[in-house]
């Protein structure tokens, strides 16, 4: 059984403690007041469902009171409520136990999206480019915006590595698990003997940063500008526009030439960068983590083999949590919830099994 009464109490003086500070917001800068109102709405419904679930306790001492009784009439009545709310209050527990998982801060971001081709040549690019169609649908699907932020194609309508901005409405919550190695098993267009090829590209999904985030100083970057190179290498302009930031702390690369802006090219470089480094601070954060727990699905590498799509089969097989599902086609058309759902239900269970027992 969770130790429910010693988290309700911290909660509720926590709760307490911020309404207080609301009704009275002598001394308290912009920033705090903003960041007091955004904890109290997220306690709200908490401290609601706690006081719902603490008067349907205090009910049922009340009815157990109420069985002694010596009239048989109230014994029967107060038999009927007790069962009636002990239901109601296993209900309330699991409702609480779902409040209670801790969030992930970043699971409202947006996200940056990195497809490179693995393993495999040109069909590894062709794969590549398959995940990049189907996350643009998934994108579709759930209404979110979809701007590819630069990309590198190869002759064959295959993609080397793309890199997007993905922004809308919990993008990151659903998207995150998507990091990893996802490999192809099936007959390449170019082989003539139908034998299977397996290939591979890298996914990275990353939680967009904001400038509150991360603070980049100028001097903790390098910053090279360089003409536009298209296929082959040839240039494709006239003019200095292409953009290569070194962050020195890091060591993190990002070059952008998809524009014929330098400006442009270096706010898309930044907007990277700066999801990079905080991908990198979160990484190193789950990696201390994880020394004493295990909270989420997979190992989070990016070298981990995460998904196998499997074409002559139209199987596709999510190795983290074993799960097997043959709609291969209506997944690639961006129906990834298929996948997503049981993976959040997964770390869902993961932080459930972490909360305190007794």
């Amino acid at each position: 059984m969770v130790n429910f009464e010693k988290q309700f109490d911290n909660i509720l003086f926590k709760y307490n403690e911020i309404e207080t500070n609301l009704s009275n917001q002598q001394g308290i800068d912009s920033q705090k007041l903003i960041k007091l109102n955004k904890e109290y709405s997220e306690l709200k419904p908490i401290v609601d469902k706690i006081n719902n679930f603490n008067k349907n306790k205090k009910d049922i001492d009340d009815l157990n009171k109420l069985i002694n009784d010596k009239d048989k009439n109230i014994q029967q009545m107060a038999e009927e409520e007790l069962k009636d709310k002990k239901l109601l209050i296993k209900n309330l527990e699991k409702e609480l136990l779902k409040l209670l998982i801790p969030k992930d801060a970043n699971d409202k971001k947006n996200s940056i999206l990195e497809i490179r081709a693995g393993t495999g040549g040109e069909e590894a690019s062709l794969f590549a480019s398959d995940l990049f169609g189907m996350y643009q649908k998934y994108a579709d699907l759930n209404s979110w915006k979809f701007e590819v932020l630069s990309i590198s194609e190869t002759g064959l309508k295959g993609v080397k590595e793309v890199i997007c901005n993905i922004s809308g409405y919990n993008v990151f919550s659903k998207l995150k698990f998507e990091s990893g190695v996802h490999r192809v098993q099936r007959v390449p267009a170019t082989e003539s003997s139908g034998r299977v090829h397996t290939s591979a590209a890298t996914v990275a999904v990353l939680p967009e940063a904001e400038e509150i985030d991360i603070n980049i100083e100028d001097k903790d970057l390098r910053i090279d500008v360089f003409r536009s190179s298209g296929p082959g290498g040839q240039s494709v302009n006239t003019t200095d526009s292409a953009v290569r930031i070194t962050h020195i702390p890091t060591g993190i690369v990002v070059s952008q030439q998809d524009e014929k802006s330098q400006h442009k090219n270096k706010a898309k470089a930044l907007k990277i960068l700066r999801s990079r480094i905080l991908d990198n601070e979160l990484k190193e954060k789950n990696k201390e983590r994880s020394l004493n727990r295990k909270m989420q699905v997979g190992s989070g590498d990016r070298s981990e083999r995460i998904r196998t799509y499997n074409f002559p089969q139209g199987r596709i097989s999510e190795h983290r949590i074993n799960l097997t599902v043959y709609n291969l086609t209506e997944i690639l058309e961006g129906k990834l919830d298929d996948l997503i759902t049981p993976l959040l239900a997964e770390e869902e269970a993961k932080k459930l099994s972490e909360l305190d027992y007794e």
